[in-house]
């Protein structure tokens, strides 16, 4: 009796979800809004208030840093 060839191996040939410079990009307005958010926060303003603090500095700096990051 012969056994069972296992499958070939699977090949991921498609791009990425995310390119590098995309996530780097995100990764740096999350951090800097997260630290915009804190500092909101922490200065006496309320939960909501500093949570849109930290958002909108993350929209702002979106486009700012993808233009910085090259």
């Amino acid at each position: 009796m012969s056994e069972p060839t296992p499958p070939p191996p699977a090949t991921h040939d498609s791009e990425p979800f995310l390119t590098l410079h995309t996530a780097i990009v995100l990764l740096a307005a999350g951090f800097i809004g997260l630290i915009v958010g804190s500092l909101t926060f922490l200065n006496g303003g309320a939960l909501a208030g500093a949570a849109l603090a930290g958002l909108t500095a993350f929209g702002a700096c979106v486009p700012a840093l993808n233009k910085l990051i090259r």
